[in-house]
C-alpha cells in the first residue's frame, strides 16, 4: 500500500481538499426528526457515510458520539468505517488519544492496524504527554502505512496556556511540535504522513506550519473559517490542507443531495489554493 502522506495527496487532488466531520450529536439528532438513541444513530451516521463519502477525500468520525451509546454505538462506528473506505474515502479516526507505553500502543493498534474493525487510514493524537509519547502512533502508523494528525494550534479559547507557552529554548510548545512533525516527514516525497492539526480560525500567526505532511484545519464553514483564511494562515502550505466541517454539512440533511451540494461547493472553493 502507498503510504499515507501519499495517499492523502492523491485524495486531494482527485476528489478536493474538503474534509467532513460525521459527528451525530444529539441535537443534530433532533433536527433530523432522529431518535437519541443507536437507531437514530446509526440512521444518522450511515446516511451521511452514503451522501459524502463518495465524493470527499477524508472523512472524519469523531468516536465520542459513538462511544456514548457503548458496544451498539462502536459498532455503528466500525461499519462508517468499513463504508466510507469502500466507497473511497480516507478515513481519519478522530479520537485525540495520548498517552504512555504499552497503553498508547494498545491505542494504536485500535486505530492502525488493519486487524482491527476500528482501524482507519490515520488518527488524531495528542503530543502533550511529550512528542515521545506518540512513539508506538508513529511506529504502528509507518508498519501499517497509516498516518497520524498530531494537535498542534487548535481554535479552543484554552488552547494557548499551552501551546503558546515557551520551552527550554525559547519557541512555543507548538513550534516544538511542529518541528518533530518536519523532522519525521524530512525527506519524503510527495508528503509525509505526519500531519499537524491547525484551526482553521486561529487569528494571525507567525508560525510555520509547512511540515512536509498533511494538515488539517477544522473550523471551515459554519465555525467561521473560510477560504481565505486557509489561504492567509497557511501560505504555501494551504495545498496540504484538508479543511474540515462538520456542521455545514450535517445540517444540510437528512437529504442526501443537498449534503452533496455542500460538499462540492466547499471543495469547488478550496480548489482555488491548489
Amino acid at each position: 500500500m502507498p503510504s499515507f502522506g501519499s495517499r492523502f495527496a492523491a485524495a486531494l487532488e482527485d476528489r478536493g481538499p474538503f474534509c467532513v466531520g460525521i459527528d451525530p450529536h444529539a441535537a443534530l439528532l433532533h433536527e433530523w426528526g432522529l431518535t437519541d438513541d443507536v437507531a437514530g444513530l446509526e440512521t444518522f451516521a450511515l446516511t451521511v457515510v452514503e451522501a459524502v463519502a463518495p465524493l470527499c477525500s477524508v472523512v472524519k468520525p469523531q468516536s465520542a458520539f459513538y462511544e456514548r451509546f457503548g458496544s451498539r454505538g462502536v459498532a455503528v462506528l466500525e461499519r462508517v468505517v468499513a463504508e466510507s473506505r469502500a466507497a473511497g474515502a480516507l478515513v481519519l479516526m478522530d479520537v485525540k488519544r495520548g498517552d504512555i507505553g504499552t497503553t498508547s500502543q494498545a491505542y494504536a493498534d485500535a486505530y492502525l492496524d488493519p486487524a482491527s474493525p476500528l482501524a482507519g487510514d490515520a488518527v488524531t493524537v495528542s503530543p502533550y504527554l511529550g512528542f515521545g509519547s506518540l512513539d508506538p502512533f508513529v511506529e504502528t502508523a509507518r508498519t501499517h502505512d497509516g498516518g497520524l494528525f498530531v494537535l498542534a494550534l487548535t481554535s479552543n479559547k484554552e488552547g494557548p496556556e499551552v501551546q503558546h507557552a515557551r520551552t527550554d529554548t525559547g519557541e512555543t510548545v507548538a513550534e516544538r511540535v511542529l518541528d518533530h512533525l518536519r523532522a519525521l516527514n524530512a525527506g519524503a516525497e510527495p508528503l509525509g504522513s505526519f500531519g499537524a492539526v491547525v484551526g482553521a480560525t486561529i487569528g494571525e500567526t507567525d508560525v510555520d506550519l509547512d511540515v512536509n505532511g498533511p494538515i488539517l484545519a477544522p473550523g471551515y464553514g459554519a465555525q467561521g473559517g473560510t477560504t481565505d483564511d486557509i489561504r492567509r494562515i497557511f501560505g504555501s502550505a494551504a495545498p496540504r490542507v484538508a479543511a474540515s466541517s462538520s456542521r455545514e454539512v450535517l445540517r444540510a440533511g437528512p437529504d442526501p443531495d443537498a449534503m452533496r451540494d455542500v460538499v462540492r461547493r466547499a471543495n469547488d472553493e478550496l480548489r482555488a489554493l491548489r
